[in-house]
């Protein structure tokens, strides 16, 4: 299979539910983690949606010290705290202005690095695989080597091979502070031939100088 070939591959491995990546229990458990698993760190996005009430929803940043960067939320302290904590703590922040219906939703700040076409930070969902944030990016380049993706998180790194849709590694799904790296994919005459070829030709030309300047 070409990259190219590699890169639609990615695209149709990317479009599918997480859950489908799963056949047993224990793999859905990895494709998608439970919510109250999921914690939040300095860096991450709360997204609260209050019905009617668009002065109180949005999308927020979690400041340094662990709080909502939000005038009205920025007593709630949300790092390291399960997400059901989270939401009884936002809901008491609601409550005493508006009785009205919410939903929270946690995103996580995710690094996408390398042979993608978009590379960035991008904040998201829990669920969200490996494969499918490198969508997110764009996909693979046609000079990214699909089958080395550096997964880099606290603790580690995982190699992710995007070939073997059937591989456990593609179904892991993403954590906080995680950084996915696609490396080039190395070609001995463009990575190696050609810069040595302009170097001797530039050591040429100097040489040609010097000796041009001592026999005028």
């Amino acid at each position: 299979m070409t990259r190219l070939g590699y890169s639609v591959a990615l695209f149709a491995l990317a479009a599918l539910p997480s859950a489908a990546f799963g056949q047993t229990g224990a793999d859905r458990t990895t494709a998608t983690p439970a919510a109250e698993a999921v914690t939040l760190s300095p860096g991450d996005v709360l997204r609260i949606t209050v019905w009617r009430k668009p002065e109180l929803s949005g999308e927020f940043t979690i400041a340094g010290n662990g709080t909502i960067i939000h005038p009205l939320y920025r007593d709630v302290r949300v790092v390291g705290v399960p997400m059901a904590d989270v939401e009884t703590l936002v809901r008491g922040v609601i409550g005493k202005i508006e009785n009205a219906p919410f939903v929270i939703e946690p995103l996580l700040r995710v690094s996408v690095e390398g042979e993608v076409r978009l590379p960035s930070v991008y904040s998201l969902r829990p669920e969200t695989s490996v494969a499918q944030a490198i969508a997110l990016a764009g996909g693979p380049t046609l000079d990214a080597r699909v089958d080395r993706v550096r997964l880099i998180r606290t603790g580690g790194e995982i190699l992710v091979d995007l070939r073997q849709a059937s591989a456990g590694a593609t179904r892991t799904t993403i954590r906080s502070g995680d950084r996915i790296v696609i490396e080039r994919n190395r070609a001995i005459f463009r990575d190696i031939v050609t810069p040595a070829i302009m170097i001797l030709g530039a050591t040429a030309a100097v040489a040609s100088v010097i000796l041009y300047n001592r026999h005028p």
